[in-house]
Parts: C-alpha cells; structure tokens; sequence
C-alpha cells in the first residue's frame, strides 16, 4: 500500500466512482482522440485552443457574422414585392398569433417605402438606399429561404446564436472555436463587437454554455479601454507578471497530481495565460490608426455616422488577418414598428460604406475566399402594418421570412436563393430552418455538425440539437 498516492477517503470514492463509471468512455476518448474526424477527444492531449483537424476539406477558416439585431425587413432591403404595390392600404388578416402594442384595430398591407434597383452583373436585387453594397453585389449570395421559430427579439437571438430558443447553448462562435481551435494562440479565438447596448438576451448570445470556458465569446468594448484590464496595474512588469503565472503553473500541477480527476482550474490557468498574452498584442491589433488613409477612408473611419461600425468592421478584418477563428459585429435598430423609411434608412446608412469595404478590402488582401462573411437578424418583418397613430407606418415581426446574405468562403457569389411568397410573408422556395443554415456555415468551415458533438447531461449535444442537413443550393 505504500506505492498508493496520499489521498482522502472522499478522494478516493471519488476516484473510484468516476473509473467504475467512465473507465469505457475514457477508452474511446483516447481512441478517438487520433480520428480527425471526431471531436470527442482526451482534452489533456493538447490545448484547448490548439489547430485541430477539419472533418472534410474546408472552404473557409474564418467568419465574420454580422448581426443586424432587431429583425431587419427583407421585403425592404433585398425583396421587391410588386404585389405589396397592388394591395397597399388594403386589409390584412394575420393567421398568427403575434400581437404587439400596434396590433390594434384593422391592418393593411404596406408597401416599401424604397425603390429598388439592380445591381452588379449578377443584377441582384436591393433597395436604392444602399449605395455602396451595390459596388460588391457579385460578392454576395442571397438566401431568401430561411425561417425562424421565434417571433420574440430574446428567443429568436438565442436561437440564431446558439441553435436553442432557450439560452443556456454554447454560441455558433463557441462551436466552431471548439471543432477547429485558432490560428493564434496569443489571441481570443472568438471575439465579440458589440455596441455599447448589448442584444436582447444579452451576452448569453455569445456563451460558451455548457463547452469549456475557452470556448466563449471576448467582447471588445466599442468606447474606452475594449477590454477592462487591458493594461496591467502601475508597478507590474511583464517580468513579476511571468513570474505569479509560472508560480500559479507550478501549484496547479501539484494539485493535478494530488486530484487527477479535479479540472477545475485548468481553466482559469488557460484565460490567465491568454490574458497576458493579450496585454501584448491586443493593443495593436485594435490600433486602426495603422491603417493607411486610404484604408481609413473607405471604411468610413471618421464619419460621424459610420465611424463606429467602421472601426469595427475594419477591426474584424484585422483580427482575422491575425488568426481569430470567429468574429461577430453587432448593429442593433432594425427593429422597425415605427418610422421603418427612417429608421432603416438609419440603419442603412451606418452600415452600407462600412459593409462594403470590409469585402472588397478581404478581396483584395486575397482574403475573401477562405473568410466567410455571414449577414442576417434574428427574423424578418411582416406585409403589414396596424397603422399606429395613422402615419407611423412599421412592420411587425415575422419569423417565416427574413434577410440574409452571405459573401466568400465557398458560396455561389452573384445568386439569390430561394424565394418567399407573392407578398414576403414566408419563404417558399427551397425553405430551410435555422439549424440547416448552422450546419450549412459549419460545413463550409470544414466541421461535420454530427461529428461536432459535446458530451453533456447524459448526451451527446450539437449545434443544431437535433441534426439538420446543408443548404447545398448555396454552396459553390
């Protein structure tokens, strides 16, 4: 007995219990952790946050998801409806049961508010208030045929983030960071823009949920310091920094070795370590000062209206150029019940220039085709108005059809797919949920979603909870 480790009679149980009970499944962690196309491996065999394999040769290594929160009208912006022209003003019966504050009394079906016009060689659809899109039209693939489940801004957030309605799920960002790790390890694997008001559902849009606390989303913060701490404390030097890490090191070791089945600070030790690594870069990764002029100017850095999209979208290309897996931008005020020809005149006109640049600068760098740019909301508007007031013409929400586009990394660029009706309240034409889109944006990164799977409360989970199939229409 003497060649038995010091333990506890309550470490030992545990220990015990957890061989009895896993002593099987840690036999097929460590087998499967040499198959490259599974993703259920021994995490000590490497790091959280190491390259791993692809599942199938990829299109992309990257994605910027662009998320316009508030349900951006797709009958306004990407879907001419000559039919709304036909019917404006006439009575409108909505079959469901949304009902919001301008639900009352008789609705009628409203028509844009825009003209539209057609743009690039591929002649695509878009309203005429976008004037720099057009430019980078042959860049784009419209998907007119997804359709949510929600119709209620926190549910539908989680939903399109994270594949539940409920929140609780690790985020697509988290995902996709879990199945292929980063390209820089000095860096945030996924990282999070959001604007100084975060999202309905707030930053469980972008959480690790029940996948290791590597894997969550690092939110810069659009004014002050992007990250609190950013800078150590006066009197720190990098020296007496390096110093406690090692220390921290050395005493987590100990305590593995005392408690081999206690992960908990595995963690901790990982974000300590990455912290300090982004105390050296970080700084001149967000410095878009470095940019030249020209770069600046075609973002729309400076501009009162687009300046802060513009820093973002042109962060997000350098961030990617640097290795980070995965990075979302926010843009809230789609959600248009009110005032819709003003308000997503607004909209458009803060994320238009910025948008546009952002592609064509990825196009240029020769980056575009392995960077897959993904724009949507968390649903779309409806054909109708309850006219509130009489003149605040809106739209409310709609969760059969919505707006989305995609631009690189492997779709049909130049197409529009799919269709909604004769008058845009659902999607027709090769219509797909939300999880299809997931395992679609997955599969276009090089991940299997069945093969992307997380072992947790008594089950194996995935992005789309219950499996889904590729959208191959959109795929080039």
């Amino acid at each position: 007995m003497n060649d038995l480790p010091n333990t506890s009679r309550r470490n030992f149980l545990y220990g015990l219990g957890a061989s009895l009970g896993t002593a099987a499944f840690n036999a097929l962690l460590q087998a499967d952790d040499h198959n490259p196309k599974s993703q259920i491996r021994n995490p000590k065999s490497t790091g959280p946050l190491t390259p791993r394999p692809q599942h199938h040769p990829a299109k992309a290594k990257a994605c910027i998801m662009l998320y316009m929160a508030g349900g951006p009208s797709h009958i306004d912006l990407f879907e001419p409806k000559p039919e709304l022209e036909k019917r404006h003003m006439q009575e409108f019966v909505r079959k469901d049961k949304f009902q919001s504050a301008m639900a009352s009394g008789k609705r009628y079906f409203i028509k844009s508010p825009y003209k539209f016009q057609r743009a690039g060689k591929s002649g695509l659809w878009m309203c005429d208030e976008w004037k720099h899109l057009p430019k980078v039209a042959d860049e784009l693939c419209y998907y007119h045929g997804c359709q949510a489940e929600s119709i209620n801004h926190p549910t539908a957030n989680y939903h399109m983030n994270t594949g539940s309605q409920f929140g609780g799920e690790p985020a697509i960002g988290s995902w996709v960071t879990y199945g292929l790790g980063t390209e820089n390890q000095d860096l945030p694997a996924f990282v999070v823009l959001p604007e100084v008001n975060f999202p309905q559902g707030g930053a469980a849009n972008w959480s690790n949920g029940y996948l290791p606390s590597y894997f969550q989303g690092t939110t810069l913060r659009p004014k002050g310091s992007p990250i609190l701490d950013l800078q150590p404390p006066p009197g720190v030097t990098k020296d007496v920094q390096r110093a406690n890490l090692d220390l921290l090191a050395t005493l987590d070791q100990k305590h593995r070795q005392q408690h081999p089945h206690h992960d908990a600070l595995a963690a901790p030790m990982e974000g300590y370590e990455l912290a300090c690594s982004m105390q050296a870069n970080v700084p001149d990764i967000i410095d878009v000062k470095q940019e030249d002029q020209r770069t600046l100017e075609m973002y729309g850095v400076g501009d009162a209206v687009t300046d802060q999209f513009a820093r973002q979208c042109l962060l997000a290309r350098r961030l990617v150029e640097k290795g980070v897996r995965f990075v979302q931008i926010y843009c809230g005020g789609w959600d248009s019940h009110d005032y819709l020809e003003r308000s997503h005149r607004s909209r458009i006109q803060v994320t238009d220039q910025p948008i546009a640049a952002l592609i064509s600068d990825l196009r240029q760098r020769g980056m575009l085709d392995e960077t897959l740019v993904f724009w949507t909301g968390e649903f779309g508007r409806s054909p109708d108005n309850g006219m509130r007031g009489g003149k605040k013409v809106g739209r409310d929400h709609n969760a059969k059809g919505m707006a989305m586009w995609l631009a690189g990394g492997g779709v049909r660029a130049g197409h529009a797919i799919g269709a909604t009706d004769e008058i845009g309240e659902a999607a027709v034409d090769i219509a797909h949920p939300i999880k299809d889109m997931h395992v679609t944006l997955l599969h276009l990164l090089g991940l299997d979603d069945n093969n992307l799977t997380y072992f947790h409360a008594g089950r194996f989970k995935q992005l789309s909870q219950v499996g889904g199939s590729v959208i191959k229409e959109l795929i080039a």
